[in-house]
């Protein structure tokens, strides 16, 4: 019997961490505080990441030192797995 039994298979989670903060240059990838980083969230899967990259992106737009990232913690977590 497979440990699934009764249950519908669920998709592999693909965890993605969305933060950003104030650069200390646009052109580069420094930030000028670590302890005022934006921690938006961890989310299961790419596409609900973007949308929350695409909101907290938007919501600082006047900034031009401002910027969020998409991490992709599945592939830190299992760098074999593709």
């Amino acid at each position: 019997m497979s440990a699934h039994h009764g249950k519908e298979h669920k998709s592999k989670q693909l965890l993605h961490l969305v933060f950003g903060g104030e650069l200390e240059d646009v052109g580069g990838v420094n930030f000028s505080d670590l302890s005022k980083l934006d921690i938006v969230g961890i989310y299961p899967d790419y596409d609900s990441a973007m949308l929350a990259w695409r909101g907290a992106a938007q919501a600082t737009v006047d900034n031009a030192h401002m910027r969020y990232f998409v991490v992709h913690i599945h592939r830190l977590m299992d760098p074999d797995e593709h």
